[in-house]
């Protein structure tokens, strides 16, 4: 399989270079390589691997600070974007290999047709037996049992291809893609995740968990309630008080996650969001990324974050050395450069008052500064798998906050979970 779209890869950059030569041109390997055609073989390719294609895109751009290649962040999206849902007839089967052959009697009606179809599953609406309004994801067949084979064959696929550095560490990254994807798989796991964030945030009265309907939820099928709002993206048109507002109820959500639930849903997909205007909430949805945090990170992050706003460099380093940053092999000019694109993607937690979202280059900077890291410095290191989702959580609330030009004050936000440094010095009583 993979054999053949090598060879038209191939065959490609040959008969271009070809043609550039004749024109007087000489084009680099990498200008060969990605043309519309090489793309194209390469997508159709990856497109038959859709979840795992998307699950080790998702941990590349993680650990090489998004310097990917364009054209494979383009590939990536398309396939988020191109979901083809399952054919009816598969999905009576499905239903009925879950639930019975008697299936429909808990539903007074069960809508064909998916609301959304994505890269392990697709969601339907129905209308329960006591006529509750129920979102159903239903997984497609046979993908726990394919998961480490397509896994590994994206990585081959994009390693033949050249679309990613050789210097990556394809072993960690391609475990850890295997492991979130099969978490991701259990639809019983997600459902005790999502009950837990139900019963954490029950006295949260911005937050709408969706209820779990354990009765009808198996390892491949998950039943919530059906929660109505608008997509959290589109959300221009409300006044700026409302989109500050909501930015920053997601970042003292994700403060609660990390500081007192131990307990992270780490996929920042705007999707996982919906808005009611109406009554202000904000509805959480898909658990299937939930990670536990345990106290050694958890406290590493207090630490590190309260150091980043008292301007602590040393303080900064030593929590990012506990949750585990460095490399043994790391150099002193390596370890400055990672300390200092940490400090700024720190930068809002450092500004007093309310940071502006919407007008700031924040984001450009991050990247360059992990560009010029891996690309200049040569440091590759991987951190700890929850540190890669916990960064690329916070990294998707930022993009929200600029996207939505909000204007929040994190300091004010994380000033409950700063971290208390222990007295050096007790003196002793006197008399």
């Amino acid at each position: 399989m993979f054999g053949s779209v090598v060879t038209k890869v191939a065959t490609n950059m040959a008969a271009e270079g070809a043609k550039q030569l004749l024109s007087g041109k000489r084009p680099s390997a990498k200008q060969l390589l990605l043309t519309p055609k090489n793309i194209a073989s390469v997508t159709d390719q990856l497109a038959q691997l859709r979840g795992a294609a998307m699950k080790v895109g998702q941990l590349l751009s993680m650990d090489t600070g998004d310097a990917l290649p364009k054209e494979l962040t383009d590939i990536l999206a398309k396939l988020r974007s191109d979901a083809a849902p399952m054919p009816a007839k598969q999905l009576a089967n499905v239903l009925e290999t879950e639930w019975g052959k008697d299936w429909q009697k808990h539903f007074i009606s069960f809508t064909f047709k998916p609301l959304a179809a994505a890269s392990i599953g697709q969601v339907h609406f129905a209308y329960g037996d006591d006529a509750s309004e129920l979102a159903v994801k239903v997984q497609y067949p046979g993908i726990k049992k394919s998961i480490s084979s397509d896994v590994d064959n994206v990585v081959t696929l994009l390693r033949l291809t050249g679309l990613v550095p050789k210097e990556v560490d394809y072993k960690s990254l391609l475990e850890e893609a295997k492991k979130q994807l099969h978490d991701e798989a259990n639809y019983e796991l997600e459902a005790e995740m999502a009950d837990a964030f139900y019963h954490h945030l029950q006295g949260d009265k911005r937050f709408i968990v969706p209820k779990v309907y354990k009765a009808l939820t198996t390892p491949s099928i998950l039943t919530m309630s059906f929660e109505k709002g608008d997509p959290i993206e589109t959300l221009h048109d409300i006044p700026q008080d409302q989109r500050n507002k909501l930015v920053t109820d997601l970042f003292e959500l994700l403060f609660k996650e990390v500081f007192e639930f131990k307990l992270v849903q780490t996929d920042p997909n705007f999707a996982n969001y919906l808005y009611q205007k109406e009554t202000q909430k904000l509805v959480l949805l898909d658990f299937g990324a939930t990670r536990r945090y345990n106290d050694i990170i958890s406290r590493g992050y207090q630490k590190l974050l309260t150091f980043a706003i008292r301007n602590d460099r040393q303080g900064v380093s030593d929590a990012m050395a506990q949750i585990g940053f460095f490399s043994d092999h790391i150099f002193p000019a390596q370890k400055d450069a990672v300390v200092n694109m940490v400090m700024t993607a720190c930068e809002p937690m450092q500004y007093d008052g309310a940071y502006d979202f919407g007008n700031t280059d924040l984001g450009s900077r991050i990247h360059d500064a992990g560009m010029a890291l891996s690309m200049e410095q040569g440091y590759w290191h991987t951190p700890p798998a929850d540190a890669l989702f916990l960064h690329r959580k916070i990294g998707g609330l930022f993009l929200l906050a600029a996207r939505l030009n909000a204007q929040v004050d994190i300091r004010a936000a994380f000033k409950p979970y700063q971290w208390q440094t222990p007295p050096t010095h007790i003196p002793k009583q006197v008399g």
